[in-house]
């Protein structure tokens, strides 16, 4: 399956660890190992003291797809696969989707789900989000006119990467009321749950609403652990679970041990984590507000709905892809650039969840004070 470059990998393959200030990143500030360790209870801090390197139980430790499986509502251990988020997208892509099946995708999105749908030959609309200039929008009347014979999957992202668009739960439910009619699978990407900005903003998972919904979830965005590597599937049709199972056994066959054991770690304590995140988003969120403020001569701000990334659009005649290349060579700050995402009209991704955040505004500041006065 031959597959094309993965363009934001291969852009922060070369930017990531050189740049000084990483305004485009869509993780959360990371958490230290000793943090994670000293918000360990009794039982995880046993399993992590007496933990043996061995291989671990191919779907994911039971304790950990319990705590998993505690996000949901009527989710069980059984119905989660644990594995690394973008495994998950591999797996689920190659599990369900063969030549000549037919997939939606919201769109802009994560260059995986839609580049692996393609390379399997299967075709690829896309459902694209719309701005006016204020806010995201999605055409849900737009859906179905896509929809084809040959449809078989439905793919979202919600809370949204790279605009920040969130829907409400009347959207959510008419969009799995269609799936269901069409008798479509729904795979929701769900990374960024959990990073709403109120607890009212939060959906439920997808596949607690619809048993051919699979959400994929994860430890690397709102959790602010990516080096954990750690996220998982989760469907209550099990048989889809097993041939998820049966074809992860072809990729990393099972997880590491100690990461498995930190990830049982940050979901026990995730109250405590994710008030960090919101918190740090919060701030970062008033901070962004004020300098597209002060800045609105050369940015068109679209305010984020949930989550810990934005897609604001740079004004003028510059294209965004020189615009981001001046800025990292002139003051080693890194913007994604709209294009990254296959998306036009100078748009360009800004990251939330650090808490450098306003260092990195700065200088951005400093940059257009010297280049675009």
């Amino acid at each position: 399956m031959p597959l094309s470059p993965f363009a934001l990998e291969r852009y922060f393959a070369q930017h990531e660890f050189t740049a000084r200030y990483l305004l485009s990143s869509s993780d959360c500030e990371t958490l230290s190992q000793s943090d994670l360790l000293g918000m360990a209870d009794t039982k995880t801090r046993l399993l992590w003291e007496h933990l043996r390197l061995g291989y671990t139980e191919s779907p994911g430790h039971p304790l950990l797809r319990q705590e998993i499986a505690n996000l949901c509502k009527t989710v069980w251990p059984d119905d989660v696969l644990v594995l690394a988020p973008e495994e998950g997208i591999f797996v689920a892509m190659n599990t369900l989707l063969q030549e000549g099946d037919h997939a939606i995708v919201m769109t802009p999105a994560y260059q995986s789900l839609y580049q692996i749908a393609e390379s399997l030959r299967a075709d690829v609309s896309r459902w694209q989000l719309e701005t006016d200039g204020v806010r995201w929008k999605l055409d849900l009347t737009a859906l179905a006119r896509l929809v084809r014979p040959t449809t078989k999957l439905l793919i979202i992202n919600v809370p949204h990467n790279p605009t920040g668009f969130h829907i409400d739960a009347e959207t959510q439910e008419q969009i799995i009321q269609f799936a269901r009619e069409k008798r479509l699978i729904l795979f929701s990407d769900e990374m960024y749950r959990f990073s709403e900005y109120t607890a009212e903003m939060r959906l439920p998972a997808a596949c607690d609403l619809y048993d051919q919904a699979i959400t994929l979830g994860g430890l690397s965005k709102s959790f602010g652990l990516a080096g954990l590597r750690i996220g998982w599937l989760a469907c209550k049709d099990r048989t889809i679970i097993r041939r998820f199972q049966r074809f992860r056994d072809y990729t990393t066959i099972c997880n590491s041990a100690p990461a498995e054991i930190l990830a049982a770690m940050a979901l026990r304590s995730r109250d405590r984590i994710l008030d960090r995140t919101r918190t740090i988003i919060e701030n970062n969120l008033a901070a962004a507000d004020q300098f597209f403020a002060n800045h609105h001569r050369h940015f068109e701000w679209i305010r984020p709905m949930a989550g810990p990334v934005a897609f604001p659009r740079l004004k003028g005649t510059d294209s965004i892809d020189r615009f981001c290349e001046k800025l990292i060579q002139s003051k080693s700050v890194l913007l994604v650039p709209g294009s990254i995402f296959d998306f036009p009209d100078n748009h360009f991704r800004i990251g939330l969840g650090r808490r450098n955040l306003e260092e990195g505004l700065e200088k951005l500041g400093e940059f257009l004070v010297e280049h675009y006065v």
